[in-house]
This record gives structure tokens, C-alpha cells and sequence, in this order.
């Protein structure tokens, strides 16, 4: 009964990853293979938020409609959580929100916890960034390719919080779970948890994938003992939204040299 019900929590994982950040860490691969055997990194650029179409009101119902869909994994996943979808057999609450730590039972903590890892990631983050463009290992990165209309920064910003949300729901909370089901150790769960972070921004060069490794294995342990996503999804969001929408104010900041 144990190996049957390990197998079924695989596939669930396999499925869960291949609609979501499976998928895009294969992309993210291919993309750098791609880019590496055109030019070297150093001359590449990686642009996020890009435009999907040059008529305005087109490109706002694209830009919304990727956000909504990219939402979806996680509403499946918080459904595979909830103990009514097993028929109780996965024990806790009942609720996948309270088993992650995705809820406003203490909004007060979780926004100070998730401002100081903001401030404590987004600091380094920017040195490693020019590290790598000065060792060649990573593309020149653009937060925003959106034109500048009058919901560019609110797309960018519901763009930042899917991210955060995505990201740390499925590849903390939800993996690290069912990891520990596998009967994995803490210490491999979160280091294959931060390798699969890391994997899928390989496209944007070697350096972010160190960068989001690193960053993995720090927000996987704080999930181990905090046992709540919400403040590394606020964290995550803070960073987005300050990179996405920073650009988008002040143009080139970044810097495509």
C-alpha cells in the first residue's frame, strides 16, 4: 500500500511539474544551448515580460490571460493537498492553504519576514549579477519588454506576485511535502527543491542559475522551520516587482553592456 501510494504521489509530481516549472526548466535549457551555440552569453540578452502584441488592448488581454493560466498549477496543487481529494488520507486540516502556510493568519510577520529576505536576497543578487556579466556567464537581463501604456506597471506588478506565487507554493511548499513522503532527508528535498529553482532561469545565463540555487536553498530551509510560503511569496514578489517595475520606470538601468 505504501509503494502504491509513493507512486501515485510521483506521477503527481511529474504532472504537477510538467504543467508548470518542469516545463519551463526543460525550455530554460534548450533556450541556453540555443543562445550558447549563437554567440557567447555575454552578447545575449534575456528579456522577461515581453509584448505580445502591438495593439494595446490585445497585448493587456494576453498579458493577463498568461498570468491567470500560470495560476492554475497552483490551484491544482492545493487541491492535490486537500484531504478531501484523497479521501482524507492525507491527514492535517483538510485545507492545502493551512498544511503551506499560504494565508493571512499572520500578516503582520509574514510581510516583516518577507521584506527582510527581499532586502537580505536582492542586495547580493544585484553583485552576482554584474559578476556574471563581467565573467561572460550571463545574458544581459530586461525585466520589462512591455511598451509604456496606462497598465503596464499594474500587469507588471500582478506579474511579480505570479511568480512569487508559482514559484514558492509549487517548488518549497508543495515539493518539500511530498519529498518528505518519498521518505527523502530534509538536506537532499531542499537541495533538489533549489536545483530545480536554478534550472529554470538557465536561460538568462550560468550566473542566475547559481544566484536562484543559492537562493532555493535559503528559502527551502526557512520553509523547514517555519513550515509558511506566504512570507517567502511576499519576498519573492518584493524582488520582482522592484526589478519589473523599477525598469519599466527607469529604463536601462539593468544594462545590456
Amino acid at each position: 500500500m505504501l509503494l502504491a501510494s509513493r507512486r501515485r504521489l510521483r506521477a503527481e509530481v511529474l504532472i504537477v511539474l510538467g504543467l508548470s516549472l518542469g516545463q519551463s526548466a526543460v525550455y530554460s535549457v534548450v533556450q541556453l544551448l540555443d543562445k550558447m551555440t549563437r554567440a557567447p552569453l555575454s552578447e545575449a540578452t534575456s528579456t522577461l515580460n515581453r509584448s505580445q502584441s502591438t495593439r494595446e488592448y490585445f497585448d493587456l488581454t494576453y498579458q493577463l490571460l498568461d498570468i491567470i493560466f500560470a495560476l492554475v498549477p497552483v490551484v491544482l496543487v492545493f487541491y492535490f493537498l486537500s484531504s478531501h481529494s484523497q479521501g482524507g488520507r492525507e491527514g492535517g486540516s483538510g485545507s492545502g492553504f493551512t498544511r503551506l502556510g499560504f494565508n493571512f493568519a499572520r500578516p503582520g510577520k509574514d510581510a516583516l519576514q518577507g521584506l527582510g529576505l527581499a532586502a537580505a536576497i536582492g542586495i547580493p543578487s544585484l553583485g552576482l549579477y554584474a559578476a556574471g556579466r563581467a565573467l561572460g556567464i550571463t545574458t544581459a537581463i530586461v525585466p520589462s519588454g512591455l511598451e509604456a501604456y496606462w497598465w503596464t506597471v499594474p500587469v507588471l506588478i500582478l506579474s511579480a506576485i505570479r511568480h512569487g506565487v508559482v514559484e514558492e507554493v509549487i517548488v518549497v511548499g508543495y515539493l518539500l511535502d511530498r519529498f518528505g513522503k518519498f521518505g527523502w532527508s530534509t538536506p537532499l528535498a531542499i537541495v533538489v527543491s533549489a536545483a530545480l529553482r536554478g534550472s529554470y532561469h538557465l536561460y538568462q545565463g550560468f550566473g542566475p542559475f547559481i544566484g536562484n540555487f543559492a537562493m532555493g536553498l535559503v528559502f527551502a530551509w526557512i520553509y523547514t522551520k517555519t513550515k509558511r510560503v506566504m512570507p517567502l511569496v511576499i519576498a519573492h514578489a518584493l524582488l520582482d516587482i522592484v526589478a519589473f517595475v523599477g525598469f519599466s520606470l527607469f529604463g536601462k538601468a539593468v544594462g545590456l553592456g
